[in-house]
């Protein structure tokens, strides 16, 4: 297979030109906010935010209103039932996630297959990436923006909040308010990327990257560089596979981004599983050579 054939053919079609476009701007943005996610330990309610904005977003379209609203009004919704659960209850946090996140999901797969629609709503369960229409991508692109520029704006608030709230605190800042504007950003995120892999597996694309770049660096900073990286180049590689293959694009990006993190899990220097070894052994090597 030639060059053309292999990086420059798919080119040629604008559904392919469209779905690569979204596919790393959906990518980057996930990847970023991916990152204050793993630090605080969101990954679970990651999930249940991605799952449970599946009725606002079939809302917002049985109403015309935009996708985004839907999905942060039960975003927050979500977590303040989660909330309410666990502290009227005896049910821990975990167990309520678990009973709010598919009981909304459950929810908005019953709206959409009661809902008359002239479009195939189930794209917004399983991500329809080649079907990007212009007007798709100009959504994706304008939420993906201010998601990406408000992270970035109060990337050093979130950063503090995720590692020391108390001391957020004391300085001036509002922990309750970081917090729900995290998740409000989750909210917005998760529209961003339900084009591109669907619902279902947003919530890989909001853990993976961080994830990845957390083996491989010590410094939030790096993070911030590393996992948009990672995730892009995943997304591009797993969609350009997804083209020679003639297999489902979504799910490919997601598989190339698990393949990645397991290489990174095996062989990252220092907290790489194999990685470790390989520089202890050294170390002593060099240690009784010297």
């Amino acid at each position: 297979m030639t060059f053309y054939e292999l990086f420059l053919e798919p080119l040629g079609y604008g559904f392919m030109v469209r779905a690569l476009a979204a596919t790393v701007i959906a990518a980057a943005v996930c990847a970023v906010l991916s990152c204050w996610l793993v630090l605080i330990g969101w990954s679970l309610m990651g999930d249940a935010v991605s799952h449970a904005v599946l009725p606002g977003v079939v809302l917002a379209h049985v109403v015309g209103a935009p996708f985004a609203l839907g999905a942060v009004v039960f975003g927050f919704l979500a977590v303040a039932l989660i909330g309410l659960v666990r502290d009227t209850s005896r049910i821990k946090e975990d167990a309520a996630i678990g009973i709010v996140f598919t009981t909304l999901f459950a929810l908005g797969l019953v709206l959409i297959s009661v809902t008359p629609s002239q479009t195939d709503l189930n794209h917004i369960v399983f991500g329809n990436l080649l079907g990007v229409d212009r007007g798709d991508l100009a959504q994706i692109a304008v939420l993906g923006a201010v998601a990406l520029v408000l992270l970035l704006l109060k990337r050093r608030d979130f950063t503090l909040y995720a590692f020391d709230p108390v001391h957020a605190h004391a300085i001036g800042l509002n922990p309750r308010l970081l917090g729900a504007a995290l998740l409000g950003l989750l909210a917005l995120t998760c529209v961003v990327a339900l084009q591109v892999v669907g619902v279902v597996l947003v919530v890989a694309m909001l853990i993976i990257p961080g994830s990845t770049a957390y083996l491989l660096t010590d410094r939030f900073g790096r993070m911030l560089v590393i996992a948009p990286a990672v995730s892009v180049g995943a997304a591009v590689v797993g969609l350009y596979l997804s083209y020679h293959l003639d297999t489902a694009s979504g799910g490919m990006v997601v598989l190339v981004q698990g393949a990645v993190f397991l290489l990174v899990y095996l062989f990252a220097p220092r907290h790489g599983v194999l990685g470790r070894r390989l520089v202890a052994a050294r170390a002593r090597a060099e240690a009784s050579g010297g």
